[in-house]
């Protein structure tokens, strides 16, 4: 029979009171999931969720990495040697951005990147990939530099013996060792910068809970379609938390060969 007709038949019924729960729940069901193929909104909410995500790591990584490497080489300057003055101001400024970044909400911040800073722009979703990209840069720095200073001092000496400038040491001996300390840390980042995407909503970006809320609007119910965008999430961070453990999984197989 098509499911059309027996929503109509038991839409009917819940208008006249006399419909059974299991009647109400397909009736609430198709309005949030089937009705006007909504389900490709929550589709399209699950890719443009993900493009933001991947954008605002990729900014994240490239501070954090930046951010990571000043900080480190300040805090491994050799004493007793004169400090590097230039290092110095780059390393004050980094504290700073880190100190503020990670001493305020992240819906603040997106706030006032989409309602003062970017109050022009009406690309709401950039805009909120941007804030989470900036936002994420300070912690992925605090990750990378926890790996880049566990590592021994003798590592970086080597690179610097053997002829190595102090930017192709870290990137050839000290950054690669250092990865593989950080990868889990890095892959929770990940997957909580997959969840703070929710947060763009609230400045009009689209994204999952964006195309989630609209469906509420038009059916005035809201369980199912923010109960199906939460298993959406659930499904998502399950599987990169899966793919992140068998990458784990293959570094670490590399090194026993």
């Amino acid at each position: 029979m098509d499911l059309a007709l027996i929503y109509e038949a038991y839409r009917a019924l819940m208008l006249e009171g006399d419909a059974t729960w299991w009647q109400s729940f397909f009736v609430r069901f198709y309005q949030a999931f089937i009705e006007g193929n909504r389900w490709q909104q929550y589709l399209e909410g699950v890719g443009i969720t993900i493009i933001a995500t991947a954008m605002a790591l990729a900014i994240g990584v490239v501070l954090g990495v930046l951010v990571a490497v000043v900080r480190t080489a300040h805090d491994q300057q050799r004493p007793g040697r004169p400090k590097n003055f230039l290092l110095g101001v780059l390393n004050l400024i980094c504290k700073i951005y880190v100190t503020v970044i990670r001493g305020t909400p992240m819906m603040v911040q997106i706030l006032i990147m989409g309602m003062v800073i970017f109050s022009s722009s009406r690309n709401y979703t950039m805009v909120g990939a941007l804030t989470l990209g900036i936002n994420s840069g300070a912690y992925v720095a605090e990750i990378i530099r926890g790996g880049l200073m566990s590592l021994d001092v003798g590592q970086s000496e080597a690179g610097r013996s053997l002829g190595l400038n102090y930017i192709d040491t870290m990137r050839f001996i000290v950054v690669p060792q250092a990865f593989k300390a950080i990868l889990p840390a890095l892959g929770n980042e990940f997957i909580v910068l997959l969840k703070d995407t929710s947060m763009i909503s609230v400045i009009g970006g689209q994204e999952l809970v964006y195309f989630a809320k609209n469906i509420v609007n038009r059916t005035f119910d809201a369980m199912f379609p923010l109960l199906g965008a939460a298993v959406i999430y659930l499904i998502l961070v399950m599987i990169f938390t899966w793919l992140q453990g068998k990458l784990e999984r293959r570094l670490r197989q590399s090194d026993r060969r």
